[in-house]
């Protein structure tokens, strides 16, 4: 049977989570709930987990800094990102870091199951909308002059959000959002948002 932390801050979700997994299948068991990365690094040479379903934002050390963390202790620990981010900078700062598989929190109770039965088959297992995401980039960084975070700008300059908003949401400064938009303009060559846009989707970057 295989040993499972969560680390997850919304007491519900723990709990809904944990209750999926002792009534649903017999193939693991929930040892342990953390409501930050501290305490489960604390604890996990006690633990020993086969595999941690983890949350990315939590309070204190977030979810991507705490599976680096976690796969320096215990390289052979499995992490499954559960997450409501969809941002390309999320799924692959967390891929990055070491995490297993990416799903987001709005997966159904057989996706999260089928998920964990994946990762212990060896697998990497994302939820649709994410492994598309990660094809897209992957495609898309052959291609294009914009790096990641120019092209998450860009995808939410398209969505109509204000500097102060693609800011708030990337976790970055206004400043930073703003040598972000001036670095897209050279590179596409144009002189405003409209343009940058335009030319962006035209040439499949966004």
């Amino acid at each position: 049977m295989k040993k499972i932390i969560i680390v997850e801050d919304n007491k519900d979700v723990q709990e809904a989570f944990q209750l999926l997994i002792e009534t649903k299948t017999s193939n693991y068991q929930v040892i342990k709930a953390y409501d930050t990365c501290e305490d489960a690094i604390e604890n996990l040479e006690t633990d020993l987990p086969d595999i941690v379903l983890m949350d990315i934002d939590l309070p204190g050390m977030n979810g991507i800094e705490g599976t680096r963390h976690i796969r320096q202790n215990l390289p052979r620990t499995d992490i499954l990102i559960i997450s409501v981010h969809e941002n390309s900078q999320y799924v692959f700062d967390a891929l990055c870091a070491g995490a297993t598989g990416y799903i987001t929190k709005n997966s159904n109770h057989t996706q999260l199951l089928r998920a964990l039965d994946e990762v212990s088959a060896g697998g990497a297992p994302m939820s649709t909308h994410i492994a598309k995401l990660v094809v897209k980039s992957f495609r898309r960084e052959s291609e294009s002059p914009l790096t990641s975070r120019e092209t998450d700008v860009l995808n939410l300059l398209a969505e109509g959000k204000s500097y102060m908003d693609i800011a708030d949401q990337i976790s970055v400064s206004k400043d930073t959002v703003k040598f972000h938009i001036k670095n897209i303009y050279l590179k596409l060559q144009v002189s405003n948002k409209i343009e940058a846009v335009t030319k962006a989707k035209s040439e499949g970057f966004i």
